[in-house]
C-alpha cells in the first residue's frame, strides 16, 4: 500500500537531530548498563521491546510524524550500540571483526534494497516493504558506527576527541565531493549517515567519560539529559513549523 512519504526531508534540522540521537545512543546505552547496573542483557532486552512497540507505530501511520519517527531513531541508536556492545563486551568478539561484519551486512542491505525497489531514496518511503529495509539499513549503521567509533578511539589509541575530528573531517570531505564535485546525492546521503554514527560515538565518550579517561566529565546522566532536552526541543518546533516535510514534488522526483 502506497502512503505519504514516512520521513522527513534532509535540512540542518535532519543532521542536528541525527547527530544529536547517535550520541544520546551512545550515553544512554552505557547509562542503562552500567550507571543504573541493568547490565548489558537486561538493558537490551528492555530497549529492543521499547524499539520494536515504537517501530509499530511508525510502522503504522501513513505519514510522517516528528515525535514518532524521532522516537524511533534516538531508540534504534541505543538498540545498535548495544548490539554492538553485547557482541564485543559480552561475547569478547574484537572490534575489526564487529566493524567488518556490521559494513558486509549492511553492504547486503543496501544490495537487496537496490535490487528489490531499484532506488534507495529517502525521498520514496512510501510503502511498508521500502520502510523496512530502511530501518534496516539504519540500525546497522548505527551497530558499525559503535564498533568503528570504538576501534578507532579506543583499540586504536586515538582518542575520543581526535576520533570525532576524524569523523567530522570525513564528513566535510563527503560535502565537499556533492556540492563542489556533484557527486551523486543519495550516495553522498548514505555516506554521511554511516558517519554520523562514529562521529555520534565518539562524542558522546568525549562527554561522558571520565576526565582520567580521556573525556570531559560531564557523565552519562548529563550528557543524555541535555542531548535529549535538545532533541526534544528541536522536534517540537518540527511538529509546530512543518518545515521537515516532504513535499509532493520531491516525492514524484525521486
Amino acid at each position: 500500500m502506497t502512503m505519504l512519504n514516512k520521513v522527513p526531508e534532509i535540512t540542518a534540522y535532519f543532521w542536528i537531530i541525527k547527530i544529536l540521537a547517535t550520541t544520546v545512543g551512545e550515553t544512554a546505552a552505557d547509562l542503562l548498563a552500567t550507571k543504573l547496573g541493568l547490565g548489558l542483557t537486561v538493558t537490551s532486552y528492555v530497549m529492543a521491546g521499547l524499539f520494536l512497540a515504537a517501530l509499530a507505530f511508525q510502522l503504522k501511520a501513513k505519514r510522517y510524524i516528528p515525535s514518532v519517527y524521532w522516537l524511533v531513531v534516538v531508540l534504534i541508536s541505543v538498540v545498535g550500540t548495544l548490539v554492538s556492545d553485547n557482541l564485543v563486551d559480552g561475547m569478547g568478539i574484537s572490534l575489526p571483526v564487529t566493524s567488518i561484519s556490521f559494513a558486509l551486512i549492511l553492504s547486503a542491505v543496501f544490495m537487496f534494497w537496490q535490487r528489490s525497489e531499484h532506488s534507495l531514496s529517502v525521498h520514496t518511503i512510501q510503502t511498508t516493504k521500502r520502510e523496512l529495509f530502511y530501518w534496516a539499513a539504519i540500525l546497522f549503521t548505527f551497530a558499525m558506527g559503535t564498533s568503528v567509533g570504538d576501534l578507532m578511539a579506543e583499540a586504536m589509541g586515538l582518542g575520543y576527541g581526535p576520533a570525532a575530528l576524524v569523523f567530522g573531517a570525513m564528513i566535510g570531505f563527503v560535502a565537499l565531493l556533492h556540492y563542489r564535485f556533484k557527486m551523486n546525492a543519495i550516495l553522498s546521503f548514505w555516506l554521511a549517515y554511516i558517519l554520523t554514527r562514529p562521529l555520534g560515538a565518539s562524542t558522546g565518550d568525549l562527554l561522558a567519560k571520565p576526565i582520567a579517561s580521556g573525556g570531559l566529565g560531564l557523565g552519562t546522566v548529563g550528557t543524555s539529559l541535555i542531548f535529549l532536552a535538545v532533541i526534544v526541543s528541536v522536534v517540537a518546533y518540527l511538529s509546530f513549523s512543518k518545515s521537515d516535510r516532504i513535499g509532493a514534488a520531491a516525492e514524484s522526483e525521486a
